[in-house]
């Protein structure tokens, strides 16, 4: 996901699983939570600098150290529901999805008016293939908050991880209205547009995102296939150096479909580029 709350931007890459999304994650500030008081003054200094390890340890991708001092504050902490949410941030990142789901799930006995674990486990849960599931985690935090983008391009993708592409499209405009600089919701909305046949609006979409975003290796991509499939060639071969300069990764079709998790036609439109390149 970190992990929880867009920065309303994008990055030049994908993350694998939650980091996109995420995936789809987009990246965001972790949830935090005050040291308590009550602490002696020593301890509190011991607390803070584990923190601190912890998120420079996620910025820099060292999802292994920063989930040990998770731990490490769980120990001094255990009743701090950010600590257990936050832990399961960093096990997601590492792919383990059921032991996140049980940090989240201390998260949420802790403090069940928090929408931050529902929308955290609510991701895990997705990359599990428990779409219905994450979509009532995705409930829960709008009714908590019921203007959140991130709730509502999350519960998008896993609409669409059900097939449900017309509830996946209306929840990515949400996002996006709500939050205009989000631009994987953008992106997301593009692509579902492009599986339901409605080509014209997705590839403008397209465009407008790499004229914004001309790093946006995703949308370079999906850019690609989807003018290669309409013949304009020239066009397609640009936007697909450029899009493997960014990231590699789209030149692994498993990846796209099982990771990035594009629409069937879209990774289909792809597929059909890079077997014929």
């Amino acid at each position: 996901m970190l992990i929880k709350r867009p920065n309303l931007g994008f990055l030049p890459t994908v993350l694998p699983l939650l980091l996109a999304c995420l995936l789809w994650l987009m990246p965001g500030a972790a949830w935090g939570q005050a040291i308590p008081e009550e602490l002696p003054s020593a301890d509190q200094d011991a607390v803070e600098q584990l923190r601190d390890q912890a998120f420079t340890a996620t910025n820099a991708g060292d999802f292994a150290t920063a989930e040990a001092y998770w731990t490490d504050l769980l120990e001094q902490l255990p009743d701090n529901p950010a600590l257990w949410s936050n832990r399961g941030n960093a096990r997601v990142s590492q792919n383990k999805l059921e032991e996140a789901i049980a940090d989240y799930n201390q998260a949420i006995r802790l403090a069940p008016s928090a929408p931050d674990p529902y929308l955290n486990r609510g991701t895990a849960l997705e990359g599990l293939g428990k779409f219905q599931e994450a979509i009532a985690d995705y409930n829960r935090v709008l009714e908590l908050e019921p203007n959140d983008p991130a709730a509502y391009n999350n519960r998008g993708n896993a609409q669409a991880g059900l097939g449900n592409w017309q509830e996946a499209i209306a929840d990515y405009k949400i996002a996006a209205d709500l939050a205009p600089e989000y631009a994987f919701a953008q992106a997301n909305h593009a692509l579902a547009l492009y599986q339901v046949g409605e080509t014209e609006d997705a590839l403008r979409q397209m465009r407008n995102l790499v004229r914004k975003y001309p790093r946006f290796a995703d949308m370079r991509a999906a850019l690609t296939a989807a003018l290669w499939v309409t013949g304009q060639l020239g066009e397609a071969e640009s936007n697909w150096v450029a899009a493997i300069g960014l990231d590699r990764r789209y030149k692994d079709i498993q990846w796209v479909e099982t990771t990035r998790r594009w629409p069937p036609t879209m990774v289909d439109a792809l597929r059909r580029f890079i077997t014929l390149q």
